[in-house]
């Protein structure tokens, strides 16, 4: 057909950069960010330090990340990049193939390229502020976990190639570490920028003459920086690594497309209007906040930054600032289910507060409920952005009794707005397993808001994408409504004597007893049935029971095969996410060896 065009008038790449314009522009006067007692900034501003963030990068040599359409472009801009910077001797590339493009015979492979900015911060504002300004700067954001160690960090260091990293103040002696075992391999060392976010400690002192301390290093940037705007809305915006429940992480790539998408699906499945007061509870290191750092900016919200979570501070928070809208894995949930009656406080107003990571038990959502939250369940990976469905409540389900209307909420449900099509299927076959609520199959992605794929790891990438599908690991039925739920991970199914064992299904029994705060079931060898249930169990404070009151309680509401053989008191290993780290139990339950 004659007469069309794509040029500037009618396209331009998908960014969530764009919210943060607009919010400058319509919510200029709105407060943006709220930070103890005595920060606060509205969206003029907070666009006016991101700008001005944004220039001080470029001045300390961070370049724009281009996306090569093709090999020969490539090269070039592998040339001029290190030599314009004369800073860097490496410009770190992410290689992938069409290989789960159904149009792959025609699709050239793509190369990207980009100089990463690494950061190890709790929620405080600068975290906030660095989503926007590291991609302005036209540079990767890779955001680290705050509970790794030393050692692990100069490992993701080393893979991500991070030119800069930005240290929250709390954190330093853990990144000088990291720096430490670097510079003891030879490795090309990123800059240090401290950031000084806290009541007790004003200012920096004593900083290697190469560092940066944060407020400094933004007060020197020009606010009339030009924005370094994406070439293609599949350049890279950030790395996330996954959050290491199965030991080994993976660098996860999203495109600026994804983020914007992902965004706006979120803050849709979340119920959001316009001026939403968020308060931070989900780590934003953590699939960008599950995109909601960037969604914030788009409805003109409220940033109520948090450096520690604990119950107390969420109820304090929650009043002070007329909170109406928070996120959390099932153990936030559970330890403010679990608040002695005395911290309870009675909610000013209903908070809606988003819940995944890990499937929520319903007595769990029915106890929030109680106490006037409102809960939504999502359920997705690092790999989709974070949120890829969620159990869309329909109006028909109101009039059911509780017990039912918990259990349908405890679901994985359906694909978000944005997301094209969530399915089960069979592993190897690729096969549509039946909707009968019984059949497990494994749980496959496909659409916009999934990963670019993992950095320098083709071979992952690949088996990832296997079928034409993004393969999540994890396994589920698919109910006769279309509606999912998880049922395990893949590789944490019991195999006992022929029988698949839920451990989730284990769980949710031993969760119901009224001493047990805390339960994870995973393996056990044994000789004669192959693997049992071994079960590791936290208690309420002041109950005591013994393994034989725990297994005999599952064995009267469970099938006796499905029942633990072996109960460990201790506390549960979790990441900072909340998700808990079932290899390390994994290990221990393997190191028993068989029960007889």
């Amino acid at each position: 057909m004659e007469g069309f065009v794509k040029c500037s008038a009618n396209f331009e790449p998908l960014t969530p950069l764009s919210f943060l314009e607009r919010a400058a522009n319509v919510f200029r006067d709105t407060t943006s960010v709220i930070y103890g007692e005595k920060l606060k900034y509205n969206w003029e501003q907070t666009h006016n330090r991101c700008v001005k963030l944004a220039s001080a990068l470029v001045h300390l040599g961070i370049s724009h990340g281009d996306v090569a359409e093709v090999e020969s472009e490539f090269k070039a801009y592998e040339f001029w990049i290190p030599m314009l910077l004369g800073l860097f001797k490496n410009v770190p590339v992410i290689r992938f193939s069409p290989i789960c493009n159904r149009y792959s015979s025609s699709a050239p492979a793509r190369d990207f390229s980009g100089v990463e900015v690494a950061t190890l911060a709790p929620n405080v504002p600068a975290m906030q502020e660095l989503h926007f300004a590291v991609p302005m700067a036209g540079a990767v954001l890779c955001t680290l976990n705050t509970r790794h160690d030393s050692a692990m960090l100069s490992i993701l260091l080393m893979h991500s190639e991070a030119k800069v990293i930005f240290v929250d103040q709390k954190l330093l002696e853990i990144a000088q570490g990291a720096l430490a075992l670097l510079a003891d391999k030879k490795q090309n060392l990123p800059l240090l920028v401290v950031i000084c976010q806290t009541d007790e400690s004003p200012a920096v002192e004593n900083l290697n003459p190469r560092d940066h301390d944060y407020e400094s290093l933004l007060r020197s940037g020009d606010s009339n920086f030009a924005i370094r705007w994406p070439r293609t809305e599949f350049d890279p915006i950030s790395i996330n690594y996954t959050s290491g429940t199965t030991s080994q992480p993976k660098g996860v790539v999203y495109s600026h497309r994804g983020a914007y998408l992902n965004t706006i699906a979120t803050f849709l499945l979340h119920e959001m209007s316009l001026f939403p007061v968020y308060l931070w509870t989900v780590p934003m290191f953590h699939c960008n906040g599950w995109c909601m750092v960037w969604g914030l900016a788009a409805l003109g919200g409220t940033n109520v930054c948090l450096r520690n979570v604990s119950p107390k501070g969420i109820f304090e928070n929650i009043s002070l600032h007329k909170v109406t809208h928070m996120a959390g894995a099932p153990t936030v949930l559970n330890k403010i289910v679990n608040l002695p009656p005395c911290d309870l406080k009675p909610l000013p107003h209903k908070v809606k507060i988003m819940t995944g990571g890990s499937p929520p038990l319903p007595q769990v959502i029915a106890k929030m409920e109680e106490l006037g939250f409102g809960v939504n369940h999502l359920y997705g990976l690092t790999e989709t952005y974070g949120p890829g469905t969620y159990c869309l409540w329909k109006p028909e389900w109101d009039s059911l009794p509780p017990d039912e209307k918990f259990i349908l909420k405890a679901r994985q449900g359906v694909q978000h707005l944005c997301l094209k099509e969530v399915d089960i299927r069979d592993s190897t076959t690729m096969e549509k397993v039946p909707a009968d609520g019984k059949t497990i199959g494994e749980i496959m992605f496909r659409g916009n808001t999934v990963m670019s794929g993992y950095l320098n790891d083709t071979k992952a990438t690949e088996e990832a994408f296997k079928g034409g599908w993004f393969h999540s690991g994890d396994l589920a039925v698919k109910h006769p409504d279309g509606y999912i739920e998880v049922k395990d991970r893949l590789k944490d199914i019991i195999i006992s004597g022929g029988e698949n064992i839920s451990t989730v299904e284990v769980e949710r029994v031993l969760y119901s007893h009224p001493a047990v705060v805390e339960a994870a079931v995973v393996a056990r060898p044994d000789n004669h049935w192959g693997q049992t249930p071994c079960a590791f169990v936290k208690l309420k404070e002041g109950w005591s029971v013994d393994d034989k009151e725990i297994i005999n309680f599952c064995r009267d509401n469970l099938p006796h095969y499905m029942a633990p053989r072996t109960v460990i008191f201790e506390d549960i290993p979790k990441t900072s996410t909340g998700k808990i780290q079932k290899f390390i139990l994994r290990e221990k339950a393997n190191a028993l060896g068989s029960l007889f």
